[in-house]
């Protein structure tokens, strides 16, 4: 048995790219190796480790519980190559550290530029990457380090992670300008009986206007569409297409063009809290938790993101 590893960089992108499109034919073009490459590749690295890592069912090719495993590692260490190779030219650029950053299920960036200015001030030497599709599964994100930071709503503190309270935030019913609720202040549970409307989940919260608006009142919209989304949601709202609730910081640049009008979800409201997360191994000192605490300050000072 030899005394390095058994696998190497190609077994690796190998299992990687087929995990991620299943198909021999699509691994193969992503991989930039002809099919017949891809079938030797694997059977080299089943013959190394002695395991199955794949079988055919069909066109596709099935992972076992082995391939599974090597596949969430390669994933890491390809993401922590891809971040070296990354981070040392911005080096040569005069940078000392660079964090990546996305928000959960959201695409609103217009923040983004005052902070990365505040940044510059106060720590000239780390510059950020925005990750923007970490956004949809953000823990699984941060675990496997493609982001450093990711900021979420709730205050739920998920293992081995490490939370700074950025803000609270309303959520916010949003209409188009012509909207028969447009001139209303706020929306009650009976305003939005059978109004379209479209959502980017249906999973009930304990804390938003599911458990909060509708259930309670036991008034419900027409669900005509999830779309996943934020960004798009507003697009569809704007075009008159439908209603929905999303966070009011991400809306309020669209409320202020004047393309779809708010209003407060409820009498009282409903209020979220955001925070930014870390791995714990990042939250005692370090670039990391620099850029944290900037973003804390920040945000304070700006009274949000909105």
């Amino acid at each position: 048995m030899p005394d390095g590893p058994l696998l190497d960089l190609r077994h690796l992108k190998m299992i990687h790219a087929i995990a991620r499109h299943g198909r021999v034919t699509d691994a193969a073009e992503a991989l930039g190796i002809t099919p017949s490459a891809l079938s030797h590749r694997i059977r080299e690295a089943e013959r190394r480790l002695d395991v199955v890592l794949f079988t055919r069912m069909h066109k596709r090719l099935r992972m076992t519980p082995a391939a599974d495993y090597l596949a969430e590692t390669a994933e890491r260490i390809l993401s922590e190559m891809d971040r070296a190779e990354q981070d040392v030219r911005r080096m040569d650029r005069g940078v000392e550290h660079v964090v990546r950053i996305a928000v959960e299920a959201y695409s609103s960036y217009h923040w983004l530029p005052g902070f990365t200015s505040y940044l510059r001030d106060h720590l000239p030497g780390c510059d950020l990457q925005v990750m923007a599709g970490a956004g949809r599964e953000p823990i699984q994100a941060l675990t496997n380090r493609r982001v450093d930071l990711i900021i979420v709503s709730g205050d739920e503190v998920p293992p081995g992670t490490h939370r700074i309270a950025l803000f609270d935030d309303e959520l916010i019913f949003i209409m188009p300008p012509d909207h028969r609720h447009a001139g209303k202040r706020f929306i009650n549970g009976s305003d939005v009986k059978g109004e379209d409307f479209i959502t980017y989940t249906k999973t009930p919260e304990p804390d938003r206007e599911f458990a909060r608006l509708f259930r309670p009142s036991e008034s419900y919209p027409r669900w005509t569409a999830t779309v996943e989304l934020p960004e798009a949601i507003v697009e569809l709202v704007a075009a008159g297409q439908g209603t929905s609730v999303l966070a009011g910081w991400a809306v309020r640049p669209a409320i202020d063009a004047g393309r779809i009008v708010g209003a407060r979800v409820g009498k009282d409201g409903i209020s979220v809290a955001w925070q930014v997360l870390m791995r714990v191994e990042d939250s005692e000192s370090g670039p990391i938790k620099d850029v944290g605490c900037a973003l804390a300050d920040w945000s304070a000072s700006n009274r949000g993101f909105g």
